[in-house]
């Protein structure tokens, strides 16, 4: 018996040809892009979210081009002129109609997606930067820095939102800049939780005791080896947010404590409709609600996918959707 027979094969000689070529297409830099596209058409219902916040996006993004007219344009002898109201000439003026003050709701609705995705956007930013890294700076050193940072979280969520919002715009006034910095505070919390739990976890792991032996500091420790392995839970909790950053946004406007009236939301859209709806003028809550409704439900249904994603426990279980 030959000396082969005795031992076997040799360990490269008894790996599975299928594993090292799935192995390999793991490890390749598009085989993540790949694997999000494969199960975004797989579930079906994201790639529709998807189009209808990339549709969303554009009109944001190129209002000016895309809009009839000038937002707001008052005409005074074209209030109240229904969806689908056509001019003289035969030719069709107002797609989706008038306001009380003849603004076209049209063009009024695509300028204010700019106010929903940037507020979105940009509370969910700041609040999430400045949670995760008092998260990750209260996880990591522990001790009286813990307790600093998590009782002012305890305190920010024994205090209402909504009254503590509408405390700090009484006191700033309207501005899209107030609104955004208001909801981005607001949100904090919540990162700021999750990355002192995740931190918590990996700070005792193997490889960052390696990597403390060799010397890093800690801040180091923190930034570069702690926090690439702890935003995969902030990234699916930031898309959350985003649509509930929307709707405090909608629900500030709606309050009169958003931003000026010259400048278009949905949530002020809703506002100026209330003394018209009992008259018969439904066209001026049912297209910015809509609006609204649209893109909250598309970022819920891509947050939920993304959570299922990233989530390997439910990897290859038709994720979620």
């Amino acid at each position: 018996m030959s000396a082969r027979q005795e031992h076997g094969p040799k360990p490269s000689e008894s790996r599975v040809p299928a594993l090292d070529a799935q192995l390999d297409a793991l490890y390749q830099p598009q085989s993540f892009t790949r694997r999000a596209v494969a199960s975004m058409l797989q579930a079906r219902y994201p790639v529709a979210a998807l189009l209808f916040l990339t549709l969303i996006a554009l009109c944001a993004a190129f209002a000016p081009q895309l809009a009839p007219k000038d937002p707001n344009r008052i005409e005074i002898f074209d209030t109240l002129k229904p969806p689908l109201t056509y001019d003289r000439d035969g030719e069709l003026e107002y797609v989706l109609g008038t306001d009380s003050t003849g603004r076209d709701v049209l063009s009024r609705v695509i300028y204010g997606a700019r106010i929903s995705f940037f507020v979105g956007l940009a509370a969910v930013g700041l609040g999430g930067g400045i949670g995760t890294i008092l998260g990750l700076t209260a996880g990591y050193l522990g001790g009286r820095t813990d307790d600093v940072i998590m009782r002012l979280a305890d305190i920010q969520l024994a205090y209402p939102f909504i009254l503590f919002a509408i405390m700090i715009l009484t006191i700033l006034g309207e501005g899209v800049l107030n609104l955004v910095l208001v909801l981005g505070i607001g949100q904090w919390v919540t990162y700021a939780r999750i990355a002192r739990a995740e931190t918590l976890v990996q700070r005792e792991r193997e490889f960052v005791e390696a990597v403390r032996a060799l010397g890093a500091t800690e801040w180091r420790i923190m930034f570069r080896t702690i926090l690439p392995n702890i935003l995969t839970p902030l990234i699916v909790i930031a898309s959350f947010n985003v649509a509930g950053v929307i709707l405090s946004e909608a629900s500030l406007s709606f309050l009169g404590l958003g931003v000026p009236e010259s400048v278009p939301t949905w949530g002020a859209m809703l506002a100026n409709s209330r003394n018209q709806l009992l008259s018969g003028s439904w066209w001026l809550a049912i297209f910015p609600g809509l609006a609204i409704m649209i893109t909250v439900v598309s970022l819920n249904i891509l947050g939920d996918w993304l959570r299922d994603f990233l989530d390997p426990r439910l990897r290859g279980s038709g994720q979620g959707l």
